[in-house]
């Protein structure tokens, strides 16, 4: 994923990217050819089988293609763009609260029950 110019000149760029993260940016970077599994491990040094786990993910948010042994990126860039609009900006969420704490979360949590659970 790219990072903004203030990032890169800083003295902490961002920590080293998840393999789905990886993938998608090697796929979308080489959108004009599709790579087996093994492929893609290699390219992204991943280990084959979190590629694969990956990849399976992507497929689910139709973000990748996938047609017998070959991956691809989605023809839809707009799809794309979204993934790193959202994961740029939960990345930026997170750094500014510090993350979400879920025993804080329990705590802060209204005792009223789900609306699935009520009797109305």
């Amino acid at each position: 994923m790219p990072v903004s110019i203030d990032e890169f000149e800083s003295d902490e760029l961002p920590s080293e990217q998840s393999v789905p993260s990886q993938v998608v940016a090697f796929l979308h970077s080489h959108a004009n050819k599709a790579f087996t599994r093994g492929e893609i491990a290699m390219e992204v040094d991943a280990n084959p089988n979190a590629v694969g786990t990956a990849l399976s993910r992507l497929k689910n948010r139709s973000l990748v293609r996938h047609r017998g042994n070959y991956w691809a990126i989605t023809d839809d860039d707009e799809r794309v763009q979204s993934a790193y609009d959202l994961a740029a900006a939960t990345a930026r969420l997170e750094a500014e609260d510090g993350g979400i704490d879920p025993g804080a979360w329990e705590e802060a949590a209204p005792d009223e029950p789900h609306p699935s659970e009520r009797d109305d």
